[in-house]
């Protein structure tokens, strides 16, 4: 029988809440991360000896996580810059003074 509409028998899952099956795979998910963190600085070390550029793009590619990525911004201009008049004065005083 379908849902009809207007039914007061049952008010279903409240908003935002979390199916248990869910919940518990969100908690795994958790913990294998944060037992994986926990033993990240060792394991990088071993890497490095290993095989250093293996580390470092592990490292890069962590970066990305912790650092916001800086995004791209093309400018394009066109400047104008004309000199439209040019005036020069140019003013010859003598020693004796101001005689023409």
């Amino acid at each position: 029988m379908p849902f009809q509409k207007g039914n007061k028998l049952s008010k279903g899952r409240p908003a935002g809440a979390v199916n248990r099956s869910t919940e518990q795979m969100k908690l795994s998910i958790a913990r294998a991360t944060n037992s994986v963190l926990d033993d990240l600085p060792k394991m990088l070390e071993e890497m490095k000896k290993k095989d250093p550029r293996s580390a470092i793009d592990l490292v890069i590619k962590l970066l990305e996580y912790n650092l916001p990525k800086q995004s791209r911004v093309e400018m394009r201009a066109e400047i104008d810059q004309r000199i439209h008049q040019i005036s020069v004065n140019i003013n010859k005083s003598g020693s004796d003074g101001d005689k023409h």
